[in-house]
């Protein structure tokens, strides 16, 4: 028998995207990208090794950017030419990498370089180090260039740029890490600044941070924003702006014969919505019926959600549980978040449209000194750097959680978030009769696929 002969061949594949020179003259630029693919390489198997370019498609992110000329490309190269005209035109070209052999490849390296001209930007998506390509399937590089916001015309009007990537074949058996996605998307997790991150307080939950995070999305013909990944795989997301004033639970709507736990109705009730048997603060040192919904939870699933929520967007939104339970102000220094979160997990109300937990609030800052409602509450700068509170949007607006202090046992209040006339951010409280602005609150199903890259430019949209 004879023995199998086995042949050493290159098989690597570099990828590279680069040589960007932009011209700017009297407000109008010039783009041209050039990239190439080359394989190299080491395999000890006689098989097929095909790993190429098979498409490129362009689109106008933003602005008035346009191709000089349609790109094109070999098996091995890609060009653009791009004309930018004025500051913030941004241009996305989408590169497909087909693996036409039947042999799996991975992608060892991705390089990707600074722009060396601060007028003009880059940012390169899609592919990550160690993704495996499968025998048959594509790869996306998404390219974007942008034509940064300058205020005089820079000196220097060319920039270069390579972006590499370096396939390789992979070992039997390879499983490529796992990444976090967002809509079929893969996003980095950062630990530092704006951006999403793992959730500290409950595992396998992703959560936005920071003053202004791209997470930005296109729901019901309107900007909404993503405030977590739950580990279901559902997304809560919260409207960008508030609806109308209205109170959280108006005066009289709800008797104490059938709801003991607010003993004046004058004041409405603080709690969302109806529970079974007794409604209780977390010391269990107030107990009460809450037999009725308040005002605004019927507002909001039987009026806005019937209303003003299209069919479509309808088809994307799961009916979902929220945390209605109390959040106790408390001493500082013996409150945290932790307490906030148990609080609010007490007591539960599932259906279509709630509002913020208070724990949203405080999650979404990265300021290291928000703590807790009491200490957000009592120094108001310690929650800031968050796009839950930001004073440049929108003022007071209702959260789903009730107020509770031992000392002042104000049942018929609610915990509200709103930035105050410094424009620091605090959580703090409301009358439940008051009128403050509901800010809606719904949760979209886990199998959602999503495009752009929710920035306010360009917003997550759903397409599936």
């Amino acid at each position: 028998m004879e023995n199998e002969k086995k042949i050493n061949r290159t098989q690597r594949n570099y990828i590279i995207v680069g040589l960007c020179m932009i011209l700017v003259i009297m407000g109008v630029g010039y783009a041209a990208f050039q990239s190439q693919l080359k394989i190299t390489g080491t395999s000890n198997i006689t098989s097929n090794w095909s790993v190429k370019i098979t498409d490129i498609q362009s689109k106008v992110v933003s602005g008035t950017p346009s191709n000089i000329s349609e790109p094109t490309h070999t098996d091995t190269t890609a060009t653009f030419k791009t004309k930018l005209v004025l500051p913030n035109d941004t241009m996305q070209y989408d590169i497909t990498v087909s693996n036409e052999g039947d042999i799996d490849a991975k992608l060892d390296k991705i390089t990707v370089p600074e722009s060396n001209n601060p007028a003009i930007g880059f940012e390169v998506t899609g592919i990550r180090e160690g993704a495996l390509l499968k025998a048959g399937n594509t790869a996306l590089l998404t390219v974007i260039v942008k034509y940064n916001n300058v205020t005089e015309q820079p000196d220097n009007l060319t920039a270069d740029f390579t972006v590499t990537l370096d396939y390789s074949q992979a070992p039997n058996g390879y499983v490529e890490p796992s990444v976090p996605t967002i809509g079929e998307q893969e996003v980095e997790i950062v630990t530092t600044g704006d951006g999403l991150y793992e959730d500290s307080y409950e595992d396998g939950r992703l959560i936005y941070r920071g003053q202004n995070p791209n997470n930005y999305i296109t729901f019901n013909n309107e900007t909404w924003r993503i405030i977590a990944k739950e580990t279901d795989g559902t997304y809560k997301i919260i409207r960008n702006d508030v609806l109308e004033k209205r109170a959280f639970d108006e005066a009289n709507h709800r008797s104490t014969v059938n709801n003991s736990y607010c003993t004046n109705p004058s004041y409405g009730c603080g709690v969302f919505a109806a529970v079974s048997g007794e409604f209780s603060t977390p010391d269990g040192a107030v107990k009460g019926t809450v037999t009725e919904d308040s005002s605004i939870k019927i507002y909001l699933n039987d009026d806005y959600y019937v209303n003003n929520i299209n069919n479509t967007a309808k088809e994307q939104m799961t009916s979902h549980t929220f945390n209605i339970g109390v959040v106790e102000m408390l001493s500082e220094g013996t409150d945290s978040i932790e307490k906030n979160i148990s609080g609010e997990k007490m007591y539960t109300w599932i259906g279509n449209v709630g509002l913020a937990n208070v724990s949203d609030l405080l999650r979404a800052s990265t300021n290291p000194l928000c703590t807790s409602a009491t200490y957000s509450q009592n120094n108001q700068n310690n929650c800031n750097s968050n796009y839950l509170l930001n004073s440049t949007d929108f003022l007071r607006y209702w959260t789903i959680n009730v107020y509770y202090m031992v000392t002042e046992p104000a049942y018929s209040r609610v915990w509200t978030g709103f930035s105050n006339s410094d424009f620091s951010a605090v959580v703090g409280t409301s009358n439940a009769a008051h009128t403050n602005s509901p800010r809606p609150v719904v949760f979209l199903k886990s199998h959602i696929v999503l495009t752009g890259l929710g920035t306010k430019e360009n917003p997550f949209t759903i397409v599936s």
